[in-house]
């Protein structure tokens, strides 16, 4: 006898579902609502959002632990037949049609914004190298008008009139500008990966679960404890030192041995928050709890909040608040155009400060990064004092937890060692100073895997393999540096499996380069020095897009007054130039 759970959906049937207000994914070939369970779903809310009609499958598998996989099955009402294509997550702009009749009108699909998100890809359209118009590339008028700098030849100058005949061809719309860098981007991704079809990324897939299969048989997701408890005397040894130094008044080293134990505890965090060290939920939770707020000040259920979302729709500039730093920051061109993030659920505006800041990027780099601790005190505590985390659930109780040890922290580190250890409010601030700056090598880590690599849109189509090595790079160091970088070196890896322990990520990495050799999808890994210039240099080049960028404003301006763009304006005066000199 046939239960409901035997059920099978066309995709219209689930279309109609999801427009209703049904909050459905797709696990192997099983229809799972998930509105009874999205308010206790200890990852957040808009995890789920971002997969609503999709197939999430390996990324479910990549995430949980075998007693949560089982349970996937009790939200099960059905399956479906066929193949599945990916629908578009209103969150990311799709678009669902009611089919069913007494429909109430104000009905809108979960996770649908506030404003209308235009996905760059039009849903259900599957991107390829051939479909030129998806990403149409025109020449910016910099290289075009620099390439004919210093004409001195009669041939030149014929190039150049033939340039003021054909100046129309050259971008004059800024927003133009933030379209035709990305799309030159797509372009290279597509040249470089293999194809976006669903039969191509199903094979992927299929040598994805067979890796995953193979890395369970390695026993690589047993926690080596050892390297826990070396962990545990590095952070005891820099504390011991913290305080040993604070009491005979070397300020500087006590500054610079906290900061140090912090960068290390961030590790471990860092594990407890994947649930990498017992796999127990609970129980990495408290621990990470202890670590991370407790002795390190951060928000533990704030990161997790932030870092799943990350991990699920990496760099992405719409969705992943990781590359979302608008004034300080923008890796991204796309980031010019005042953009709606799905995380914030708030723009971030190109004003004049971001204007002007991101067009040193490239200098202010290491700056900014060198203070980006005090940005997750407020990042942290906002989190919890609105109480963005889960409200039901295992988890919901965690909160209270974090505002204790939160709490503490702040008691302890600010009023007990800055205000009553120290004398005067100068070496109180330089303290802080000194302790928060030395833990900036982790912030570095953390973006140099990241911000150098590709931040396309390819649809809906492109598998979890297949972005998370896209957009994530390795970083090659010595293995006895491995305690300097705490396994974040291995960030692709650690994307692909998130819950494998950090110490078992190099015995993991040779099967993780075998698989990119056999799908043909490029395993990006470069030395510290070598990856610190890539991102200087995707700095320093979306900073000049935004000099352009600006540049166009100003054309824009001079065309209305004077009607002729400032690009015609300096084809002229070269043209007249040289007339003058005939």
């Amino acid at each position: 006898m046939s239960s409901k759970k035997d059920k099978k959906y066309s995709p219209s049937e689930i279309e109609d579902l999801i427009a209703r207000g049904s909050i459905i994914v797709i696990y192997k070939r099983n229809v799972l609502k998930l509105n009874g369970f999205i308010e206790r779903h200890p990852g957040g809310e808009k995890i789920i959002h971002h997969f609503i009609g999709r197939d999430a499958t390996d990324e479910m598998n990549s995430y949980h632990v075998d007693e949560t996989v089982i349970a996937f099955n009790k939200f099960k009402i059905g399956e479906i037949d066929h193949s599945w294509i990916n629908f578009l997550p209103p969150i990311q702009g799709g678009i669902y049609k009611k089919t069913g009749k007494d429909l109430p009108s104000d009905k809108k699909p979960a996770g649908t914004m506030p404003v209308e998100i235009v996905p760059k890809i039009p849903q259900g359209v599957i991107l390829s190298i051939d479909k030129t118009e998806l990403y149409p590339i025109k020449r910016d008028p910099y290289s075009y008008i620099e390439s004919y700098k210093g004409v001195d030849t009669y041939d030149d100058y014929e190039s150049y009139k033939d340039l003021k005949s054909n100046i129309s061809s050259i971008i004059r719309d800024p927003e133009e500008i933030i379209e035709n860098y990305d799309n030159n981007l797509v372009k290279q991704d597509l040249e470089t990966l293999p194809s976006l079809d669903y039969e191509t990324q199903k094979k992927i897939s299929e040598k994805y679960n067979a890796l995953h299969k193979l890395l369970i048989e390695k026993n690589l997701y047993d926690c080596p404890y050892i390297e826990y408890f070396y962990q545990f005397c590095r952070c005891l040894g820099l504390f011991l030192y913290f305080l040993i130094f604070l009491k005979i008044k070397w300020l500087t080293l006590s500054a610079i041995s906290i900061g140090f134990c912090w960068q290390q505890l961030t590790f471990i965090a860092h594990d407890a928050g994947h649930i990498a060290i017992t796999h127990n939920y609970q129980f990495d939770n408290i621990i990470g709890v202890l670590v991370a707020d407790l002795v390190g000040g951060l928000s533990l259920g704030w990161w997790k909040r932030n870092h799943n979302i990350h991990h699920l729709v990496t760099n992405d500039p719409i969705h992943d608040p990781d590359i979302q730093h608008l004034p300080f920051f923008a890796v991204s061109t796309r980031l010019f155009g005042n953009v709606f993030s799905t995380y914030y659920e708030h723009f971030f505006l190109l004003d004049s400060l971001a204007k002007f800041l991101v067009q040193f990027q490239g200098y202010t780099y290491y700056l900014f990064l060198a203070f980006g601790r005090f940005n997750l005190y407020r990042l942290s505590w906002t989190y919890l004092i609105l109480d963005q985390g889960p409200k039901k659930g295992k988890i919901a109780w965690l909160r209270y937890f974090e505002i204790a040890c939160l709490g503490t922290f702040f008691y302890w580190f600010f009023y007990l060692v800055v205000y009553k250890c120290i004398d005067n409010w100068k070496e109180r601030i330089i303290f802080v100073l000194v302790s928060h700056v030395a833990s900036m090598l982790v912030h570095v880590q953390i973006t140099l895997s990241h911000f150098a690599m590709s931040t396309s849109d390819l649809g809906t189509s492109e598998g979890f393999a297949s972005r998370q090595l896209r957009t994530t790079m390795d970083v090659d160091c010595p293995e006895w540096l491995d305690y300097l970088h705490g396994g974040l070196q291995f960030q692709a890896i650690h994307h692909l499996f998130p819950r494998i322990p950090r110490h078992n990520f190099r015995k993991a990495q040779k099967y993780v380069i075998d698989f990119c050799e056999d799908v043909k999808i490029p395993y990006s890994i470069y030395g510290f020095g070598k990856g610190n210039a890539k991102v200087i240099n995707k700095m320093d080049d979306v900073g000049k897009q935004l000099k352009i960028f600006k540049d166009c404003l100003k054309g824009m301006k001079s065309e209305a007054v004077d009607s002729k763009n400032l690009y015609e304006k300096r084809v002229d005066s070269v043209l007249k130039t040289n007339e003058k000199t005939d």
